[in-house]
């Protein structure tokens, strides 16, 4: 395999990795930002007010993302799979 097959694999691997993870990367952000405007509003400082709703936020995101993130994960490794011959180079 030449270093430029390998660049290209490494590469369509990260892109992959990087939309599998977006998603809860922003709903975490966006739970988070959420958060914080609550408690500066409220002037509540609990940790225990800061970590369960980010923590649900991903469990409700990750639940609902789950079936889109399998069935992209499954048409990665599919053309990675089908495509061996091209790496046996």
């Amino acid at each position: 395999m030449t270093p430029e097959g390998v660049v290209q694999l490494l590469r369509e691997c990260l892109i992959a990795a990087f939309w599998l993870g977006a998603p809860l990367l922003l709903i975490g952000f966006a739970a988070g930002a959420l958060i914080s405007l609550v408690q500066i509003a409220t002037s509540m400082q609990d940790s225990a007010f800061a970590t369960m709703p980010r923590l649900a936020a991903f469990l409700l995101g990750f639940l609902l993302l789950l079936p889109w993130m399998l069935g992209r994960s499954m048409t990665y490794t599919t053309a990675v799979l089908g495509n061996l011959s091209r790496y046996a180079h």
